[in-house]
């Protein structure tokens, strides 16, 4: 995977420079007790789908900050995070237009009021897009796929609801960003379609991690990392067996957001409407 990264004396010039991110490893340091944490090592290649799991309190987040920060020893978990298995170079940590990670948080509101179109144009131009009308358009339609209200481009960023603007800022950071590692900080709490998204997301070769409290994105990932007192206690590859729950989880999932649906439309939910659903799954026989 390559992300373009250029100083601004190189983009000035028309200069551009290539970092090729094969993977990325977090070597283990300390729990919130001091102790050495049970898992010493864990290294993500590229297409890998990651989840941090455990209650809450456990130090998710703050594994991800310390990736995001590319870690050396410098912050209270002690971790040391590595690019392609050595330390990465200071300027990835202290350049924006250099840093690989794009990190999609709980808390995000945008200062600008610009048209959703403009927004997006504005960032493409700054990355070197040879055709932002068309990125601007995939990027939208990558974000109304996820969201269970559609964009519109001439709406003001400030007036996007809260599953608008994870929806944008993860079809931002994958399409236009092109972020080779994306870092997700519970975004099933923000009305993310996620199922949807992983099923998108997975078509793009790149590291994603979830911090996450849900089932199915758990078991849809490749492996999940399970924290406990600030440490990382073990990680679990994801057996077919779990997959299998998966699926059955799916329709659990599908039914919830049908009658989300209903009820965003101002319909009444009665017995006989869930009734008919669950007939249509299968899961009652036909009256």
């Amino acid at each position: 995977m390559k992300y373009q990264c250029h100083t601004e004396t190189e983009a000035r010039s028309g200069e551009l420079r290539l970092v090729r991110i094969d993977s990325i490893t977090i070597l283990g340091g300390c729990t919130k007790a001091g102790e050495k944490e049970p898992v010493e090592r864990v290294t993500l290649n590229m297409g890998d789908v990651v989840s941090i799991v455990g209650p809450t309190g456990c130090g998710k987040t703050t594994l991800i900050n310390d990736v995001e920060l590319f870690a050396n020893r410098n912050t209270p978990s002690r971790r040391r995070v590595l690019i392609n298995g050595s330390l990465p170079p200071e300027e990835i940590a202290w350049y924006p237009s250099k840093n690989p990670i794009a990190l999609i948080s709980q808390h995000t509101n945008f200062l600008s009021d610009l048209p959703v179109d403009r927004f997006l144009r504005t960032h493409a131009t700054i990355r070197g897009v040879e055709h932002p009308e068309a990125v601007v358009q995939e990027t939208v339609d990558f974000a109304n796929q996820l969201t269970g209200e559609p964009l519109i481009l001439s709406n003001p960023m400030t007036e996007l609801s809260g599953g608008q603007t994870r929806a944008l800022l993860i079809a931002d950071a994958v399409i236009i960003g092109n972020a080779p590692i994306i870092l997700l900080d519970e975004i099933e709490n923000a009305g993310i379609h996620r199922t949807k998204a992983l099923e998108l997301l997975r078509a793009y070769r790149k590291v994603f991690i979830f911090v996450t409290h849900d089932p199915r994105i758990a078991l849809l990932s490749d492996y999940r990392i399970v924290m406990r007192q600030g440490g990382m206690r073990k990680v679990i590859v994801t057996a077919e067996e779990e997959r299998l729950v998966a699926e059955e989880i799916k329709t659990l999932d599908d039914l919830l957001l049908y009658l989300r649906h209903k009820i965003r439309e101002g319909e009444q939910l009665t017995a006989s409407v869930v009734g008919e659903r669950l007939q249509a799954m299968g899961y009652l026989p036909a009256a």
